[in-house]
């Protein structure tokens, strides 16, 4: 039965809410210390093509906002027929969410020659390491084989606190720290999940015009995660 509290609630408009993305809002921790290392290393990399790899939400973008601010580095889409390839002659390049974004084989092979031949650098992120693409050129899979593979890993409860503290502080909230440690304790532990966790904080609160407690937690972090909030 719907209470009345919960009857009375109006729908909170969708307020965009952006993130602060300069290397000075990044927080890092044992799963992000190799991928900003690689990062802040930059233009003196190992291999003139590093990807980022890991699961969604895990710090890839904001790291690739962090690079190409620094570097001045063009977005490129590697598709047949564009000049992803002469770009990637001129200056630094990033290409996004490889192993989603459909691509042209060939023309990500040209990049890369073009990065190797220039000098310049390609940074590429993706969820999966380029052994799981759909790569069927040869030629590009020995090019991928050649890169410096970064793997950001899953956060731990350190990391999440932290990083559940930061998007309520982009949204212009704070929390106190005893309900983080409450949420953190009891909620999946991933970075997706503290982003949808505290994006429906917030709206509820908002919903029913109250300050974010305990109570108001509890209840979303039990259509969150079913059976996962133990007094």
């Amino acid at each position: 039965m719907r209470t009345k509290q919960h009857a009375a609630q109006q729908l909170p408009l969708a307020f965009a809410h952006d993130p602060a993305t300069g290397r000075d809002d990044l927080l890092v921790a044992d799963p992000l210390a190799a991928a900003v290392s690689v990062v802040d290393a930059w233009p003196h990399w190992p291999a003139p093509v590093v990807i980022l790899t890991g699961p969604v939400g895990c710090g890839k973008s904001h790291l690739a906002s962090i690079w190409r601010e620094r570097s001045g580095a063009r977005v490129i889409h590697p598709l047949a027929g564009s000049d992803a390839a002469r770009m990637a002659a001129e200056g630094p390049v990033l290409f996004e969410d490889a192993d989603r974004a459909a691509f042209d084989d060939t023309e990500l092979f040209h990049v890369i020659n073009s990065v190797r031949q220039h000098g310049t650098s390609l940074l590429m992120t993706a969820r999966l390491w380029p052994m799981g693409w759909n790569v069927a050129l040869a030629d590009l899979k020995s090019r991928l084989k050649a890169a410096t593979v970064v793997e950001i890993g899953e956060p731990d409860e350190d990391l999440l606190g932290q990083i559940i503290v930061k998007l309520f502080a982009d949204r212009q909230l704070s929390i106190d720290e005893k309900l983080v440690s409450y949420i953190v304790r009891r909620m999946e532990r991933s970075l997706a999940a503290a982003n949808d966790i505290v994006d429906r904080l917030d709206r509820l609160a908002w919903a029913r015009g109250t300050r974010i407690t305990r109570a108001l937690a509890a209840e979303v972090l039990a259509e969150a995660v079913p059976g996962s909030v133990t007094d």
